[in-house]
């Protein structure tokens, strides 16, 4: 059976309505913060980009559990037997990441992606091959390509518990939609902390109209350390000099790590979503990420473009796609560096305070004081 604190998230992904206690806390661009020069889509979110789609299932259980699953889906048809265009950027390896090797070797993606906790990383792909196995269509398939990424929740959440399983996976695969993306504490993000405040889900995307329109959207589960910065404003370090930065951040810095997920609908190949890829961790570091030792940080990007799609089962030897010329991908490389450093910022903004195992509590950041030093940096014009 489903818990009902999944049921219950998967309900308001699907209705596009935001849990009570988000529904007060702002994106970037609601208080004044623009990254970049290029415009957003219509809802600033990846699922901009035509047919991604996204849900989440959140687990909250008496004090200790603090966890969840976010299911990225890029299109709504049968991804196994209409794989996409995909590649993996690894800007730190210390992480788990199941599949990396063969969309690597193949450069397609033929399963959703999922994202939740370290030590369920293994029980979610399980549940996301029976999930595929199922679909209509795959009744003949004898092998599947998982991909589950993770961030670690411990802080938070009793990761010892491996509280996820089949029910969750399911229900945010389910639950998976277009249309806003709850952001924030939420999902995969719900245990989640990020440069000394309360991580989680976040989202934003851009448009490029060079000749031809394209839409590049990107979502993240933020955990990672560093100092938080807004277009080179040192926020994180001020916030810190006037006592607002958690106590925990110094006790215990974060050790890792991010789950970037680009999106487009450009028609790129492997090798050129590969190079997308590494532009989002620029972002990453825009948003003052240290990249620690322990940080596993991976960027996920694929292509859901009809023209470069790959069939699993053709009776031509040979196939034909159109791409992009790479003279044409300077600006889809900015709008994934922009599109990064916002979904960073919103999983912040986002989020709220939380406490999880051991009594333990990350604060959300303090949205007043943040104005306040962006403001006094010409981040916010008056």
């Amino acid at each position: 059976m489903i818990p009902a604190a999944a049921i219950i998230m998967a309900m308001e992904v699907a209705t596009g309505q935001a849990g009570a206690a988000e529904s007060d806390r702002p994106r970037a661009r609601d208080i004044g913060i623009h990254i970049g020069s290029l415009p957003t889509g219509p809802l600033n979110s990846i699922t901009d980009v035509a047919g991604v789609l996204v849900g989440h299932a959140t687990l909250v259980e008496g004090d200790d559990i603090r966890t969840g699953v976010t299911a990225i889906i890029p299109h709504a048809g049968n991804v196994f037997q209409e794989k996409v265009p995909a590649a993996i950027v690894v800007g730190n390896g210390f992480g788990k990441l199941v599949g990396v090797t063969q969309v690597r070797e193949l450069g397609v993606l033929e399963t959703p992606i999922v994202l939740t906790n370290t030590l369920s990383v293994f029980a979610a792909a399980d549940a996301l091959v029976e999930y595929m196995l199922a679909v209509p269509g795959n009744e003949s398939v004898g092998s599947i390509n998982p991909v589950v990424g993770e961030t670690n929740d411990g802080f938070l959440n009793d990761i010892r518990a491996r509280r996820i399983g089949r029910d969750e996976v399911v229900a945010a695969l389910r639950s998976a939609r277009g249309g806003a993306v709850q952001e924030g504490a939420v999902g995969a993000g719900t245990g989640t902390r990020c440069l000394g405040f309360k991580g989680g889900i976040g989202a934003s995307s851009r448009r490029v109209a060079d000749g031809d329109a394209y839409t590049v959207g990107v979502l993240v589960q933020t955990n990672f350390g560093g100092s938080l910065a807004i277009l080179g404003a040192p926020i994180g370090r001020e916030l810190a000099d006037h006592g607002v930065r958690p106590r925990l951040e110094i006790a215990r810095p974060e050790r890792g790590s991010c789950m970037i997920i680009v999106a487009t609908d450009a028609p790129l190949d492997a090798r050129q979503l590969e190079r997308l890829g590494k532009r989002a961790l620029i972002g990453m570091a825009d948003a003052g990420a240290d990249m620690s030792h322990g940080s596993g940080d991976y960027v996920i990007a694929f292509s859901t473009a009809p023209a470069v799609r790959v069939a699993h089962d053709s009776p031509s030897p040979t196939r034909t796609m159109t791409v992009l010329r790479d003279e044409e991908l300077t600006t889809l490389f900015q709008a994934a560096r922009e599109a990064t450093q916002e979904a960073i910022l919103n999983s912040l903004l986002r989020a709220t305070t939380t406490t999880g195992h051991q009594g333990r509590t990350v604060e959300a950041v303090p949205i007043d004081r943040l104005v306040e030093l962006c403001k006094r940096h010409g981040v916010i014009k008056e």
